[in-house]
């Protein structure tokens, strides 16, 4: 009897499922690249079984990137792929490396008093101001800021990106909550489902509070929700946190550290 496979092994699994909808998978030595839309770009991953990765596979995927218009950038579980954070470094690329964790004892904690949650729907309106609301959040990382420090972006990439995000809601790919207060969005998150082999399979990504309001467990109440909507229908729901702090924030809504994620782009070293 074939038994359940291990907890990274599902991960794996989930980001090699992934991009399938979207995007052209090419195979570049122990790398595959996931070719598709720049509007939801996909990051070059090693391939499970394969051999290891190399600077020059590095490289070629980069290439391979840039020439289709997308954002260099690689992921990988350290656990699983060690060799790659070296392949990645020496191919000019910046590491940076991420608690990955799963929820294993999902604990359930509302939102501040004010503070209501929705469920945004495909055909919502207002979809580009909570776009902003995770654009201002990313951007103040550790300061004072509003959601009119950033205009709201009605560039055609921006507009683009809203499109692919409503045909994700409108298809289940993409579940994405909002958080309102006195009518205005003030933070965001959303789980992304995928189906591997019969089984249902999430990753929480995109969480974001606006820094006026952090501290107030914002993030921990729009994280639970997000957990709890996803293992109405999948059996396991994992993240990638920003860093340690972040991570400690979903410890307390029953995620448990697993494994560390690491990731890669041309950005210059801090």
């Amino acid at each position: 009897m074939p038994t359940r496979p291990g907890l990274l092994e599902c991960i794996e699994r989930y980001f090699a499922a992934a991009p399938l909808p979207d995007a052209r998978i090419l195979p570049v030595g122990g790398l595959d690249v996931p070719i598709g839309d720049p509007a939801w770009p996909y990051p070059a991953r090693p391939r499970a079984g394969g051999d290891p990765v190399t600077a020059e596979d590095v490289r070629a995927a980069v290439a391979l990137q840039q020439e289709a218009g997308l954002p260099a950038a690689l992921e990988w579980v350290l656990e699983c792929s060690p060799e790659t954070t070296v392949a990645a470094r020496t191919a000019g690329l910046t590491v940076e490396e991420l608690p990955l964790l799963v929820a294993v004892d999902p604990v359930e904690l509302l939102l501040p008093v004010g503070l209501r949650l929705y469920v945004v729907g495909a055909d919502d309106p207002e979809l580009p101001h909570y776009q902003r609301v995770a654009a201002t959040a990313f951007a103040h990382p550790g300061g004072p800021a509003d959601v009119t420090d950033i205009p709201l972006d009605t560039s055609d990439d921006a507009r683009a990106r809203t499109e692919v995000l409503r045909e994700r809601i409108a298809s289940g790919r993409t579940v994405m909550m909002v958080a309102v207060e006195k009518g205005e969005p003030v933070a965001v998150g959303s789980h992304q489902p995928v189906d591997i082999d019969g089984t249902e399979v999430s990753e929480v990504m995109g969480v974001a509070t606006l820094p006026r309001l952090r501290g107030r467990g914002v993030g921990a109440g729009m994280a639970s929700a997000l957990v709890a909507h996803a293992t109405e229908t999948a059996g396991m729901v994992f993240l990638a946190a920003g860093d340690d702090d972040v991570a400690r924030v979903y410890e307390r809504v029953g995620f448990a550290r697993l494994a560390t994620s690491a990731v890669a782009d041309l950005r210059p070293p801090a």
